[in-house]
């Protein structure tokens, strides 16, 4: 277990991270976390008290790496930009289990269970994690037919929530 200090911070423009909040995992840390590796892997922990697992650690470029903070970190710690955050981490290997309904569904859609098959590991975390996010059945229903729809049209994650939010806001 490693344990350090950060500042939270939020990126301006910064492509795809644009409006991101984040911590910088520094080189040293990283590298005793998982020595010589420079690629994306995931991390368990704390962040002050606030319990964390299958978070991942994505690389800078420069040896450093950034630990996005969702939503949930945020409000699980009570901080933002500007606060000090004490750390406790070490690598988490443990292997993502994805959403069975979603996965039953998903067998149900050849095209869009090929289109999801393509995507990186990581990419498809992204659907199961968000549905399995959902608080109430019907919101987890939804969310995968969501899911299923957007695949089958050849869509990413990232994607879909932008579709989807440009979707409500033409509603506005």
């Amino acid at each position: 277990m490693v344990r350090f200090t950060a500042t939270i911070d939020r990126f301006g423009q910064q492509g795809e991270k644009t409006g991101w909040t984040y911590v910088t995992v520094p080189e040293e840390v990283a590298l005793k976390l998982k020595p010589g590796n420079r690629q994306s892997f995931r991390v368990k922990g704390k962040l002050d008290d606030y319990p964390i697992s299958r978070v991942a650690l994505i690389p800078m470029g420069d040896g450093s790496f950034i630990i996005p903070l969702n939503a949930d970190m945020r409000k699980g710690t009570g901080k933002r930009k500007g606060a000090r955050l004490t750390l406790s981490l070490e690598e988490d290997l443990a292997e993502q289990v994805m959403n069975g309904e979603f996965m039953d569904c998903l067998a149900d859609e050849p095209k869009a269970q090929a289109h999801f098959d393509s995507l990186a590991k990581g990419h498809q975390n992204y659907f199961s994690k968000w549905i399995d996010a959902a608080k109430t059945e019907q919101t987890k229903a939804t969310r995968i037919a969501r899911a299923i729809n957007a695949l089958a049209q050849g869509m990413g994650y990232p994607e879909m929530i932008r579709a989807a939010k440009a979707e409500r806001d033409s509603m506005r």
